[in-house]
């Protein structure tokens, strides 16, 4: 369900990041003639149209910057910064996993510059002041603990501070996830008893310190009590750096046919102690085609009929359920989503309001999730989230757009435009699916409830530690990934994605009659989503290679589908096991065949 896509679905217990203290440079003790260096104050914050935005920098001995960027509404944390210049005034760096760049200067109290994701926006940051208390709270420093649910172990580091005017303040880091320093909010401590919220993730701890100073005992909540305890540390501990990817050398452009044989040898280690040896019970479904030569095939614990979840990519069937009405004149696609949702839902705003268009391209400036999102059941998060639940988060947030709606991946879009899509069809968003694209592409395991047959092949999931994992029932966000198939049905999507003006469907009805010229309008490109990234009716599209793409990821679940037209070939990858610490195998399994497809270096498999 990364790119800014890694994980288009929130699949951890825990979504917690990074915090770095503030730090100022040095500033040159030598020859007063010489420019001064700036001073870097540490910790700095900013907005981004709606957008809350923390950044956090260091530098060291050597006048080497580092740092790490945190966009608090979306849940990102932590996201790491590269290639810092520091020239004079002028500073420029990159976040890779975004593909975005920032420049500016430094000024006396902050940072001055532009955010570039592919349109440039003003972004301007103030130092983020701190004074500590002359004499810290006994609940004060760094404290190290683990949780346990949802079948994963997960070592979560707590820093706390108090301030000159005696409030508390803390941050969170979950090592093992590589997401640091979660701000919290509502920090109390009274006496012995302690107490934080976690907002970005609606959760919170509660419980008490020791009577030696050394200790937290008590609980965590996000939906589920788990018992959380922490033992003081001298020292803080630090995410393990994933290491950047390797290439395997490049081949000829590898035909259909030969594929399997490559990629027997390309991914033989991860068969034997990787990501595939027989201990993680992983397994996956490839299926590709390259001018009208369809090859399906599994390693692992899969097999080639195996039934997974795709999740986000579940995405571009509700674009294409959105393309279908529009062709068949039901919707436009400059029609405010409003005007589809049961009469009173949320009022009309005085200015611009969101459309479907702004919604299936990303560009509503919705946030990633809600935020009364509070599931009763972590394994199974999205099963009590109801329309009803949908429509009190827009009640009250309302649906005006925003005057900067830049590019913002959100599962809550995707999800309220499949909900506006049923409800203006009268259907549920199952039954609308199937009426659109199941029945008139013919295909047989594409749905989002299984049959007791589908059942016996829906393959048992696994999350990123490859531990048992539940399936994921989704209701109200359906459209943003509730979809189960198999590889065989997503290369049948695949090809009709292909050669939509050829492909002829296989029931004759209203919807079948318009596929063709639905197809077509989805993959109009219509807006910019990252540097070298454009996206058009759910689809992304890079500009370096031609592929049209989408990601999926949910509890215990991971796929990659892509199609290219101009080389006439698509794949997907279906995999049993969620996105792990290291990222998602499912992505560079997809990347890796797209690449041997077109003769170039490939992304490495072996670790």
């Amino acid at each position: 369900m990364k790119k800014i896509i890694r994980a288009l679905f929130c699949v951890l217990a825990v979504s917690l990041a990074l915090w770095i203290p503030g730090i100022a440079a040095a500033e040159d003790a030598g020859d007063q003639s010489q420019v001064q260096k700036p001073t870097i104050c540490g910790d700095y914050t900013g907005t981004l149209g709606t957008l809350h935005i923390k950044l956090h920098l260091k530098v060291d001995a050597t006048g080497t910057v580092t740092g790490t960027l945190d966009s608090i509404d979306q849940g990102a944390i932590g996201l790491p910064c590269s290639d810092f210049h520091l020239d004079g005034q002028s500073i420029t760096f990159s976040v890779p996993a975004v593909h975005g760049t920032w420049k500016g200067i430094v000024t006396a109290d902050g940072l001055t510059g532009t955010w570039d994701q592919g349109t440039p926006q003003p972004l301007n940051f103030v130092c983020d002041t701190f004074i500590p208390a002359a004499k810290p709270a006994p609940v004060d420093g760094i404290w190290l603990g683990t949780l346990q649910g949802n079948g994963a172990t997960l070592r979560i580091q707590l820093h706390v501070k108090s301030d000159s005017a005696g409030h508390e303040l803390c941050t969170l880091d979950s090592l093992d996830q590589h997401a640091m320093g979660l701000e919290c909010t509502n920090v109390v401590f009274s006496g012995e008893d302690f107490s934080f919220d976690v907002p970005v993730v609606h959760g919170y701890w509660s419980g008490k310190l020791s009577a030696d100073g050394k200790a937290l005992t008590g609980t965590w909540n996000q939906g589920v009590p788990l018992p959380l305890n922490f033992t003081r540390q001298s020292v803080e501990l630090t995410a393990t750096p994933i290491p950047p990817p390797t290439y395997d050398p490049a081949l000829s452009p590898v035909a259909v046919a030969d594929l399997q044989s490559v990629l027997d040898k390309d991914i033989a280690e991860a068969l034997k102690s990787g990501w595939l040896s027989p201990t993680t019970g992983t397994g996956v479904t490839i299926a590709v085609v390259e001018h009208g030569v369809r090859r399906i095939f599994s390693y692992g614990t899969a097999k080639p009929d195996s039934i997974f979840e795709i999740g986000s990519i579940t995405k571009t069937f509700t674009g294409l359920i959105l393309s279908q009405l529009v062709e068949q004149g039901k919707v436009t696609l400059d029609e405010p989503v409003r005007e589809l949702l049961p009469p009173g839902t949320v009022a009309k705003p005085a200015g611009d309001e969101i459309t479907l268009l702004d919604l299936a391209t990303q560009h509503s400036g919705l946030p990633r999730m809600l935020d009364n999102f509070k599931p009763a059941d972590l394994v199974n998060p999205y099963a009590d989230y109801h329309p009803v639940n949908l429509y009190e988060f827009l009640a009250n947030r309302g649906v005006a757009k925003p005057a900067t709606s830049g590019f913002l991946y959100s599962n809550l879009g995707f999800g309220l435009l499949g909900q506006a899509l049923a409800v203006h069809s009268g259907l549920t968003y199952p039954a609308l699916l199937k009426e659109e694209v199941v029945d008139p592409l013919g295909l047989k395991d594409t749905t989002v409830s299984l049959t007791p047959e589908q059942l016996v092949r829906f393959i048992p999931g696994h999350n990123g530690d490859h531990r048992p994992a539940h399936a994921w029932n989704m209701d109200a966000l359906a459209g943003a990934g509730a979809i189960r198939s198999t590889a065989g049905d997503m290369l049948t999507y695949l090809e009709a994605n292909l050669h939509p003006t050829a492909f002829k469907p296989i029931a004759k009805s209203t919807a079948a009659a318009t596929l063709s010229a639905a197809l077509t309008q989805q993959h109009e490109l219509r807006a910019d989503a990252f540097p070298g990234t454009r996206i058009a009716l759910a689809w992304f599209y890079d500009t370096e290679s031609g592929n049209y793409w989408h990601n999926g990821a949910t509890g215990g679940y991971s796929s990659y589908a892509f199609f290219n037209t101009k080389g006439d070939y698509a794949a997907v990858v279906l995999l049993n096991t969620s996105i792990g610490s290291t990222g998602s195998f499912a992505d560079r399994l997809g990347q890796h065949i797209s690449q041997r497809l077109a003769g170039k270096p490939a992304i490495s498999l072996t670790k």
